[in-house]
């Protein structure tokens, strides 16, 4: 079974709305403090982007599916912030004392904000040694899509793609490995591929069957076909 949030290519969550192009950015203010304040406190250096995923994931299915977009990114942080020892629940719950945080010194500035962000957060790395597949190698996904380090583990290979067949189009150099780095295993940087598949391998039924997908895949997901 796979978690919730793995929604490609699944049938009955209901009709995708795109919106509009002059919808506002937010639809509601405070969407964009839940941004601003989960971009503030990831720059306390105490959790990474995967451990900030992963926390999204993992909130509980009930919770997952009735919580709107920013609701779960809110309700993620939230987690984080305890199960890092960053606050307590009282802190959260508006209870906790007035001392000052030992990462107060770190508190993210608005004059550094567009730094920061221009700055980001590179997660590409040296390569050691030569990639395993060429671009134009037959591949296939490995099966299950699941994290082969932690039970029930953050990955980014999707469940539609498991086992299925495709091209290597080309190689990206080595990358943080989502799957090691979301459990604080260390970066495991491995080979990064942009591989894509027919549509017709991917679903039983496509629309357009000659259309294709390309997913970007970590060497560790994918096997010779």
């Amino acid at each position: 079974m796979t978690r919730v949030h793995d929604m490609g290519g699944r049938f009955g969550d209901g009709r995708i709305d795109p919106g509009h192009p002059d919808d506002p950015v937010y639809a509601q203010d405070w969407h964009a403090r839940a941004l601003a304040v989960t971009l503030a406190a990831g720059s306390l250096g105490q959790w990474n982007l995967d451990m900030s995923r992963h926390a999204r994931e993992k909130l509980s299915p009930r919770d997952y599916m009735n919580f709107s977009y920013y609701e779960k990114w809110i309700s993620a942080l939230a987690d984080l912030l305890v199960e890092t020892g960053v606050l307590t629940p009282d802190d959260l719950a508006g209870q906790g004392d007035d001392t000052r945080h030992p990462l107060a010194d770190r508190a993210l500035k608005a004059e550094n904000v567009a730094a920061v962000l221009a700055r980001g957060g590179p997660a590409d790395r040296p390569m050691a040694g030569t990639p395993a597949f060429a671009p134009g190698a037959r591949v296939r996904c490995r099966r299950p899509a699941a994290n082969r380090a932690v039970n029930g583990g953050h990955t980014r290979l999707p469940a539609y793609a498991a086992g299925a067949e495709g091209r290597i189009l080309c190689c990206h150099g080595a990358h943080v490995l989502p799957d090691s780095n979301a459990h604080g295993l260390g970066e495991a940087p491995e080979p990064l591929y942009s591989v894509v598949f027919s549509a017709a391998e991917l679903w039983a039924q496509p629309e357009h069957p000659d259309d294709e997908v390309m997913l970007d895949l970590w060497q560790s997901y994918l096997e010779p076909a």
